[in-house]
């Protein structure tokens, strides 16, 4: 939880307004979307699709908490019909919670998309267990250097955290290539490599929104940025990819099915 730099402009605060509002409607209404189609997968399916609605559940519930938490630390008010000011209140902006969203969700997704390629069992859970923990220490790596004014902590902590990253990144783009040539139907693999690529270049995002406040930029400006930065990402890496993992269910059940209909 880092001061908020006094001397925001309305549309620098109104750009960050936005953002975390959009944030929570992409993240709710996703979250019952994948929740409504359930019982329109297979049951082998549906733990991912479930836990795709996890994910998209405590983003929406982190992206209240920040909403609130950017709301209370300002008042904007106008003085006879004139511009809108805006001033700290001096509550603190608790962005904190986009780190704890984090340490629950990115691991989540990974394991969405592990379960949703339906690999053998050994290699499930091999996998699960190795990016989930990569993808977990790489967001606790990232939180000091996210708190920390000196842009040399701050440029530590960030190749400390692109080390697991690299290597998630790595596995998602090489490793599971394979696996996405095996999938039952072309549709299924093509999906499967969306999500991938997906998942890629989301991720990518983060990092150089992370050197917003490392490469010169300071004050109202780098704060809008590294808000609405965030918030798009997220949507990106949650919601669409979210998307994603259900159309691989679905496409993945409509094969299966057809199969069992299929005369002996």
């Amino acid at each position: 939880m880092a001061p908020l730099p006094d001397g925001f402009s309305y549309a620098e605060w109104n750009a960050t307004y936005n953002g975390l509002s959009f944030g929570i409607a992409a993240m709710g209404s996703a979250t019952i979307f994948f929740w409504l189609q359930l019982p329109n997968v297979t049951k082998s399916y549906r733990t991912a699709l479930t836990i795709t609605g996890i994910v998209t559940l405590i983003a929406t519930y982190h992206y209240i908490r920040i909403f609130n938490s950017w709301s209370e630390a300002f008042t904007v008010a106008s003085k006879d019909g004139g511009d809108y000011t805006v001033q700290l209140t001096g509550a603190p902006f608790n962005d904190g919670y986009r780190y704890v969203d984090w340490l629950l969700t990115v691991p989540l997704l990974l394991i969405e998309l592990i379960l949703v390629m339906k690999l053998p069992r050994a290699e499930t859970v091999s996998l699960s267990w190795k990016l989930g923990l990569a993808s977990a220490l790489m967001v606790a790596l990232g939180y000091p250097g996210e708190i920390q004014e000196d842009l040399s902590v701050r440029w530590f902590w960030w190749c400390m955290s692109m080390i697991p990253f690299c290597y998630v990144v790595f596995t998602l783009a090489v490793g599971l290539a394979e696996a996405t040539s095996k999938q039952p139907s072309p549709a299924a693999a093509s999906l499967a490599s969306a999500a991938r690529y997906l998942t890629v270049l989301s991720w990518c995002t983060y990092p150089f929104v992370y050197m917003v406040k490392s490469v010169g930029l300071a004050g109202p400006a780098a704060t809008m940025y590294e808000q609405v930065g965030y918030s798009l990402a997220d949507v990106l890496a949650k919601a669409v990819f979210g998307v994603l993992i259900w159309a691989i269910a679905a496409e993945k059940s409509a094969v299966e099915e057809s199969g069992k209909l299929l005369p002996n």
